[in-house]
């Protein structure tokens, strides 16, 4: 296979932001004709992607070029096909919202692609500096997204806190890369684990200082405590579809850089943190929690609960040292919280891409009667992030503390549990107002179109939530539905890790 071929679609993605940052020059071309140009183009990347997708696999094209800062192989392959797919689902679910908000321009399109493009760059980054300009690059383009309409208050007080706390924590990046580089004379993630292997743990202190330095800015994006200060506030004032897009799509970029660089290159000392995150994760699972259970504005809540999902994440994040299995149950419970997330939040925007009204717990009563479709995909999502029997959510909970457990982490994993069960509780209220409440009258909306490409991107998305939850009982003569094959994934995909070039 030519190495082009692996290059393709990061440059189709490239060429597509610049394409139509110049197009947004033009009045003549509405938020319509953005939109389906970016889909048709993201779907032809998606093609090559799952073209490429054959085996375990690690090459480092051009290398003359790039001198061995990227590598392309069936791990960066693998979020490169949730991210393409996050960013065309964020498309397809946001179209009537878009088209709804004039703000919404041409140059807005351009940054989601240039978010995107350094979101697929950081998958393959193979040395740090590198890692952090893919980074921003994303970082960037989703603060400008965050507050792209200026005539917000809610949205320019929640892209100055994100992007003043988001620039501080990238210091700490960068003296964490100076002190690394101080100790081993390189960035590149390759050496760096080779003079790890070569040294007594006496002698890498400044690496471990360098380290734990950079890992601030993987708990800041993930919102992991006490890095999560920012989370309510941004999610709260960021356009409904972009908060749905940092929520899952962002994310899973943060983890497929650092599951990278501890498990190709950290993992002989990564048991060093493992009480720091023992602590981090207790706090992050109880204050999130508390933080969900006391909020009545729905968004608040969801992005409240994102917080405890984070938890559960790191949960098989410090299970890595003990488990690699951990890394399987990692990437799964990414594709289920990324069904997950991006459907709920999917739902209120296209809701409110019609009427402002819907915010609170007591806005959405009556929503069974009057949008049963809508309600019902709420639901599955719903039961989903609650980690319900027959969804998606059920089965990356399920691996998740089944891998902490092996890993002798039981008390993590019960917490996590009892975290669950009170999930339960702020998800099942929702639902409960929505079939058991009539509905309010300044909450009508006579003649809501729900026959737009929005509500049958909600439908895709609830049948696959729900496919990954019962996919290997009931469609087990379609292979890529059942969970089985989806594990098999995960495995060629860390495997290709490991593959010496």
């Amino acid at each position: 296979m030519s190495d082009f071929l692996y290059l393709v679609p990061t440059l189709l993605i490239l060429s597509l932001a610049v394409i139509m940052m110049l197009m947004s020059m033009y009045d003549k071309y509405s938020s319509k004709d953005y939109i389906i140009i970016s889909s048709l183009t993201l779907i032809l990347a998606l093609g090559f992607s799952l073209y490429t997708f054959t085996g375990s696999y690690s090459v480092r094209p051009f290398n003359d070029i790039f001198n061995d800062v990227l590598i392309f192989d069936t791990f960066s392959n693998f979020f490169h096909i949730l991210l393409i797919m996050g960013t065309l689902l964020t498309l397809l679910i946001g179209e009537h919202y878009y088209q709804k908000r004039t703000y919404f321009k041409g140059e807005f399109f351009s940054i989601l692609m240039f978010a995107l493009f350094g979101m697929m760059v950081l998958a393959n980054s193979n040395e740090l500096i590198t890692a952090y300009i893919a980074l921003e690059i994303a970082s960037f383009a989703v603060y400008v997204m965050v507050a792209f309409n200026t005539e917000d208050k809610l949205r320019i007080e929640a892209v100055f806190k994100y992007l003043v706390l988001g620039s501080f924590i990238g210091a700490f990046y960068l003296l964490g890369v100076v002190l690394i580089y101080g100790a081993t004379q390189s960035t590149n993630l390759s050496e760096i684990a080779l003079f790890i292997s070569s040294y007594d743990t006496s002698e890498l202190s400044l690496v471990y200082i360098g380290i734990t330095l950079i890992l601030f800015i993987f708990l800041f994006k993930i919102a992991a405590f006490p890095f999560q200060s920012w989370v309510l506030d941004v999610y709260r004032g960021a356009p409904m579809i972009i908060t749905a897009y940092m929520a899952s799509t962002f994310k899973i970029a943060i983890f497929s850089f650092f599951l990278r660089a501890i498990l190709q290159d950290f993992i002989p000392i990564i048991n060093f943190w493992d009480n720091v995150f023992y602590f981090i994760i207790i706090c992050t699972l109880l204050y999130g929690t508390w933080l969900a259970i006391n909020q009545n504005i729905i968004k608040r809540m969801l992005a409240a609960s994102s917080i405890v999902h984070t938890g559960y994440v790191l949960i098989a994040f410090i299970s890595l040292g003990q488990n690699i299995a951990s890394a399987y149950s990692i990437m799964f419970y990414l594709i289920a919280y990324l069904f997950s997330a991006l459907g709920s939040f999917g739902i209120i925007s296209h809701i409110i891409s019609e009427t402002k009204v819907r915010v609170t717990y007591d806005d959405f009563k009556g929503l069974g009667h009057e949008r049963p479709f809508l309600a019902a995909m709420m639901t599955i999502f719903l039961f989903s992030l609650a980690g319900i029997p027959s969804t998606i959510g059920f089965m990356g909970k399920f691996y998740v503390f089944t891998e902490a457990i092996n890993a002798g982490y039981a008390s993590l994993a019960i917490l996590a549990i009892f975290a669950t069960f009170i999930s339960i509780y702020y998800y099942f209220k929702l639902i409960a107002v929505m079939y058991f409440y009539p509905a309010p009258l300044y909450c009508s909306i006579e003649g809501f179109n729900d026959k737009r490409i929005s509500t049958y991107a909600i439908a895709f998305l609830a049948i696959l939530t729900i496919l990954g939850g019962i996919g290997s009982a009931v469609v087990f003569f379609v292979p890529i539905l059942n969970i089985d094959t989806l594990i098999d994934i995960t495995k060629i995909s860390v495997q290709s890790l490991f593959i010496k070039n």
